[in-house]
């Protein structure tokens, strides 16, 4: 990802710092000022760094949960630093039929940015697209909505 401007650093008050730059995808979430959200659309993935993970799942190997520091690594090390709360929603396919959702997994920073994550027909990624085109960041944020009102929370979804 090339270095873009994201905003105002919020901590340099009028004397200081005018920009936060970024130069990938932590850097972006750690500059998130108000949201960060992230809708997933597609039944699988095919991410090269998951794939043998995901094959010895598959097979029956189970990872240690007396040891979730060692599994969990990659991703801590991600949101160490973000001090909001996640919360994970299900949306079985059956129920979206009618909601008009963008073609591409996305996230959206703070209601102005989204970054389109692109996969291949296999689940493979090939690419992400950046857009705050704000009729874009509004379709997004209210695909997002409308998805979250009808999905399933995490600690409530049964396959």
């Amino acid at each position: 990802m090339a270095l873009r401007f994201v905003g105002k650093d919020p901590e340099s008050g009028d004397h200081g710092c005018p920009a936060v730059w970024v130069d990938d995808f932590s850097d972006l979430i750690r500059s998130v000022q108000k949201s960060a959200v992230h809708l997933e659309m597609r039944d699988g993935y095919g991410v090269d760094n998951e794939i043998d993970g995901f094959t010895e799942w598959k097979n029956g190997h189970r990872l240690d949960p007396d040891d979730r520091a060692s599994w969990l690594r990659p991703w801590l090390d991600l949101v160490q630093e973000v001090t909001a709360g996640e919360q994970v929603r299900w949306l079985p396919r059956r129920n979206a039929s009618d909601l008009a959702l963008p073609g591409n997994d996305f996230w959206l920073f703070d209601g102005k940015l989204v970054q389109f994550n692109v996969f291949d027909g296999v689940g493979r990624w090939v690419h992400t697209d950046q857009t705050e085109d704000p009729a874009v960041a509004a379709h997004c944020a209210a695909a997002f909505e409308a998805v979250w009102e009808r999905g399933i929370p995490h600690e409530k979804y049964a396959v």
